[in-house]
Formats: C-alpha cells, structure tokens, sequence
C-alpha cells in the first residue's frame, strides 16, 4: 500500500486557525509541492434527481437559463450529469398511501417508471421533464459530457413490499431474489433506449443508491432501496454480463454508500471475489459521512485496483455563507484526501433552503435565482477545469491544481472563522518564470465571485494575501 498523504502540517494549521482569538489576524504559511501530483479532474457535476423532473416542464427562455447558469465554463462549469433511471411505483398504490413519496420531499420525489407493470410495454414517454434537460445538457457541454444513470429502487412489482420506497423492514433488501435478472434487464433495456433513440450512452451505470442504510421503508418519502452486500454481487455480476452482451460501452459502477466506512467495508468484500470485482469499472461513494483516514483508505484502495473512484453525491445543512463555506471546506478533503476524478453536488434548485443547492426559487412560478452557495461552488469549479491536476498543498484550508501545459495555477484558499487571516505560500515553479499574471476573485458577504485587485509574488515567488472573515478566494496565477 502507498504511504498516506502528509496531513499532519494541515491539521496543524487548522489547529493555529481554530485556537486565534478575534483580537488579531494570524499568518498561514505553506508551500504548493508541485512535484506532488494527485488526481486529474475529469469534470465537476450534479444529480437531475429531482429537480430537472420539475424544471424540465418549464419555459424554454426560463429553462435555458438556469441550464446555462450550471453548465457553461464561466458559470459553475459541470459537465457530469448524474440521470435518475425511475423506478416507478405502483399506479393503484395497493401496498402505499396516494403520494406518500411527496413525504418531506414534495412531490417532485415521485418518479415515473418505464414499465408499470411486470408484463406490460415499456412506456418510453416517461420521465420527459427529466430527459429534456438531459438532452439540452448535451447540447451545452457536446465535448467533455459524462452522464451516470443510477438507479435508488427496481420498479415496485419487482419488490418484496410492493412499494418502491423500501421494504416493510428498512434494512431488509426490498429486491425479490427471482426478480434480480428482472431488474437488471430493465437498466440495460433503458440504457439500450437512451442510445438507440438520442445516441447518447451513458458513461456508466450504478444500479445502487446507499444500498447498506436502514433509509428506505414502505411507503416513505423517495424510492430507495437496500441491498446486502452478497446480493449487491451477485446483481453486479449478472449486470455486467448483460451489459456486455448488449454491446454497452457504458462502464458499471458502484456502490454509492452513503458513509465512506462502509464504502470500504463493501469495496473489501467486492475484492475478495475476483469474479465480482472484473466486473467493476468505477467505485462511487457519497461523503456525508467521511472523515480524513476513510477517504485516504478509500483512495488507496481504488488506485490499487485501478479503478476510477468518483465522489457521486453530498450536501449539507447549515446556515447562510457560513453553511456554505463548511460544504466547501469538505469538497476541499474529498479532493485531497479521498482524490476523486469526479465530485458531483446533489442537486441544483430547493424552494426552501439556500445550503442544498445552488439556486433556489419555486418549481410552480418558475421563479429562480442563484444563492450564496453559488457562487462559494463557483470559485472551485470555474477555475479549477477539466484536465488540471490537484497539486499537494499543506493547509487544510486551501487546494490548488495546475493546467495541463503546466502555465496556470489555481489556488484557492478559504476562511471560515469570523477574523481575518493572512496566508504566505511559496510557489516554486514561478521562479523559472520571467513574468506572471495574477487574477484575484473573491466571494463573501459583499462579493459573489468578483474580480478584484491583489498582489504579485516576489522574487522568491512568495504570495502573501489577506482572507476576510467568512470567505473564499481563488487565484489565477499564468506565465505569461
């Protein structure tokens, strides 16, 4: 196994930071190591789970303008979609209340299946409000797009409680054993749909949602589903095959645990079966619950496998800018400690919050605008872009990437405490530069993301700046 990466000048700094008192502003010394590469970035991304299903009904001139507000490379630059394969509940609900899954969700959590009955046609009209903004996601990103289907439930006569929200007992798998080829048979058919139809194939498929929680129950407020980790095996193994047999370049992935733990957990007994672990293309987790050793474990483990790990989903609650910067914070140690080729927010619009999307408004009026956390997400994903790769930096408050003609480096540092601080970073590879820009942009509560003036490195390629309280700045540093 390779060495762990040096964390402890980080947690050291973030100690310094922690223990200053608001009378005075403390000084933040580090280095950017730039023969310390880490991971390359192959794209910034969001769930269409649920919002597109409510936006995707929306006037055109409306619609297009939040799309590109996400996707164009001066907006939040995503190119990774995550597409909802719906499960589908029971139009009679004979085993569920009527609109039980608009429990806490609203009723944009209600998903429409393609196939809602075991021996009835497939229903390819479904899930249009959803598969418009997929399509029009296409057109604005027609060059780098990556798009995962995932799955959070079988279609519920594929259940053992008949509901598409969980079984009777939510930690039970809610997967009838007979109806494992069933369902498998159903992603491939969705998949070969998407591609014959609008030759669009997915780059990967996960057939899991957080499948080792006690989440999802009958009659509860989203599809979900769970899964023992003996049956999330076999359905692995039995899904590749037909995969293949369909002649799918779409990779499988998996396992989208919510906890990075128990990502482990389920990654160790995956390759304690050889069988089962060729079949795997991708590893997905989610980091709502992570902590700085799990990620580094995690990491270590899919680079010794060599398979591409991707943080799929997160999000948090909190309270205004100070909410949003903690999520930043924890988009930082997934990029340097868990080092995914892929992070992706979960979703874009909410109507009643500003920390669990980038944009809040209402689905009904069709009324929308960007939040603070917008423009906090902004000032990683704009300038940090695909094809830059994350450099070591030794603060737990700051990350940095570097292009790949080796001309541009990003920075970003952030503050979170309610005093201002000053950093001091060495930049080495400036040195054999003769000449270098330095573009300066800052979010916090005056700014959204705004250019502003800031200073050169010296001779010694030393860049010293000022953070205020509460915020977060990105630097632009270019040989010219």
């Amino acid at each position: 196994m390779k060495p762990l990466p040096r964390i402890t000048t980080a947690v050291i700094g973030l100690t310094m930071l922690l223990s200053a008192t608001t009378s005075a502003a403390r000084t933040v010394t580090f280095e950017i190591n730039v023969a310390e590469r880490l991971q390359r970035l192959e794209g910034w991304g969001v769930s269409l789970c649920w919002w597109a299903g409510q936006c995707g009904r929306w006037d055109e001139a409306k619609l297009d303008t939040l799309l590109h507000w996400i996707a164009d490379k001066d907006g939040l630059n995503y190119n990774v979609f995550r597409y909802n394969i719906p499960g589908g509940d029971d139009p009679e609900n004979r085993h569920c209340d009527p609109h039980h899954m608009g429990r806490g969700k609203g009723l944009r959590a209600e998903m429409e299946g393609f196939k809602p009955e075991a021996k009835g046609k497939y229903h390819w009209e479904a899930d249009s409000a959803q598969r418009r903004v997929l399509l029009k996601l296409r057109r604005l990103r027609p060059d780098d797009l990556m798009v995962e289907a995932f799955s959070n439930t079988p279609p519920y006569y594929m259940t053992v409680s008949g509901c598409a929200a969980g079984h009777d007992e939510a930690g039970n798998d809610n997967l009838r054993p007979e109806c494992r080829k069933d369902f498998c048979r159903y992603l491939v058919d969705v998949c070969k749909h998407y591609k014959k139809k609008y030759g669009l194939e997915f780059t990967s498929l996960e057939p899991f949602n957080e499948p080792q929680t006690s989440y999802w129950g009958r009659g509860g407020g989203q599809e979900g589903c769970h899964f023992d980790i003996a049956t999330m095996m076999e359905v692995s193994r039995i899904l590749s095959r037909m995969m293949k047999r369909a002649r799918l370049k779409t990779r499988l992935s998996v396992t989208d645990e919510t906890s990075v733990k128990q990502s482990i957990k389920t990654f160790d007994a995956f390759q304690a079966q050889p069988e089962t672990m060729a079949a795997i293309g991708q590893w997905n987790t989610h980091t709502y619950e992570a902590d700085s050793l799990s990620r580094v474990k995690l990491s270590q483990r899919t680079k010794g496998a060599g398979i591409p790990l991707w943080m799929s989903e997160t999000g948090a609650g909190g309270r205004g800018l100070e909410g949003n910067l903690r999520l930043s914070r924890r988009l930082m140690d997934d990029l340097k400690q868990l080092q995914p080729v892929v992070w992706c927010d979960w979703q874009v619009m909410e109507e009643n919050n500003d920390q669990w999307c980038t944009v809040r408004g209402s689905f009904k009026e069709e009324t929308f605008w960007r939040v603070k956390n917008y423009f906090v997400r902004m000032q990683v994903t704009r300038f940090i872009k695909q094809g830059y790769t994350l450099l070591h930096v030794d603060d737990a408050n700051s990350i940095a990437a570097l292009s790949p003609d080796g001309n541009e480096l990003v920075l970003v540092s952030q503050n979170n405490s309610d005093y201002k601080v000053n950093f001091s970073v060495r930049l080495p590879f400036l040195k054999s530069k003769l000449k270098t820009s330095v573009k300066r942009y800052i979010t916090d509560s005056r700014h959204n993301c705004d250019a502003i003036a800031t200073a050169r490195p010296d001779s010694e390629g030393i860049l010293t700046y000022t953070l205020p309280r509460q915020s977060i700045s990105t630097f632009v540093i270019t040989a010219e």
